[in-house]
């Protein structure tokens, strides 16, 4: 099996939703298309779940504290909107 990256699992996840959204998928198909959903939601949570801990281990001080910092998303200061 190849390992998914999160923007592939997101990207099959919206698709998936989009065609369960349509409501013209047969009941067993809808059923697995669902299944899928959920296995790539909870993945995709997982992701970002990880992601945060590494970020909070980042910005954690020496003395076991965490300090909480805005995202800055360009080398000029803006957040990330």
């Amino acid at each position: 099996m190849t390992k998914k990256s999160f923007e592939d699992s997101l990207a099959q996840l919206e698709k998936i939703v989009e065609a369960l959204e349509a409501g013209d998928l047969p009941l067993e198909t809808a059923i697995k298309k669902f299944e899928e959903g959920v296995r790539l939601s909870r993945f995709c949570f997982d992701k970002l779940e990880q992601t945060e801990k590494k970020i909070s281990l980042l910005l954690s001080h020496s003395n076991g504290s965490i300090t909480e910092a805005p995202f800055i998303n360009d080398s000029n200061g803006s957040k990330g909107e």
